[in-house]
């Protein structure tokens, strides 16, 4: 089972590239972050043109979250509930699905998780914020016992290895220590990196549009899968495909993939 994820950037501004690649790669379950639309607007025939199964979390120009797959969805849920009682989340930033696989129960759960920056806003507490909730929401999802995939842009550099210039960076929302010890805290439940733990290549899954980034190589890896030890029990390949970051009008981000049973 091939499992992608893909901060687009935009679907409507990427729906050719994007259905393109889909086409080619032929992934049975497709993660998408920064949808950029409500979720009424979403490209719906196109993907199920394909043979794909659609819920979208999304928000008009800003963020959402998309959950497409070739598997029907045995159900769904969005968001991380409840902020405090009588609130609810304002920020369409989380999808998850429940699939079921020969006789397997498999969890997905699509994040893109707030940037941060600038770090002297509101902005940083908001991310610091939504990460205590996403290590509750982890913490409950790991006491169901079956394969759970915590998968999406995470907005997090989460070692030197993995940032073009790591002196540079520290101190940015993505990286540093405040960021880094919730990110390590969601290891230490349970889940680990899938592509760290099969490769330690230097190769990033973000390079920006200004300053040259993608032609100098200065680039980050802020896209990641988390695993359950049950789904790493499964794992057989996880990797990144920087081709299409070369394609006319791409999104900044990179598709990461993930291969299991």
């Amino acid at each position: 089972m091939k499992i992608i994820s893909w901060n687009v950037n935009g679907i409507k501004a990427r729906l050719p590239l994007v259905l393109d690649w889909i086409k080619k790669n032929n992934p049975d379950i497709v993660a998408l972050q920064e949808i950029k639309c409500l979720s009424e607007s979403f490209p719906y025939m196109e993907f199920e043109d394909l043979g794909y199964n659609i819920k979208v979390n999304g928000q008009k120009s800003f963020n959402g979250v998309a959950l497409l797959s070739k598997i029907p969805f045995s159900e769904t849920s969005k968001g991380l509930g409840l902020i405090k009682e009588g609130e609810k989340e304002e920020q369409a930033r989380l999808i998850e699905g429940v699939f079921s696989i020969d006789k397997t129960v498999i969890r997905v759960c699509n994040i893109y998780l707030p940037n941060g920056n600038p770090v002297n806003s509101d902005k940083f507490p908001y991310k610091l914020a939504w990460m205590d909730r996403l290590i509750d929401f982890a913490k409950e999802r790991l006491t169901y016992e079956e394969p759970f995939i915590l998968l999406g842009d995470f907005n997090i550099i989460p070692a030197p290895i993995d940032v073009y210039d790591p002196k540079e960076w520290w101190g940015d929302a993505l990286y540093r220590e405040e960021s880094l010890a919730k990110f390590r805290t969601l290891l230490n439940i349970g889940l680990r990196d899938c592509l760290r733990l099969v490769s330690d290549e230097v190769i990033y899954s973000f390079w920006d549009f200004q300053k040259g980034a993608w032609k100098k190589n200065n680039g980050l890896r802020i896209d990641h899968i988390l695993a359950s030890p049950l789904a790493c029990d499964a794992l057989t390949s996880a990797r990144i495909d920087k081709a299409p970051r070369s394609y006319e009008r791409p999104s900044d981000h990179v598709p990461i993939i993930g291969e299991f049973f």
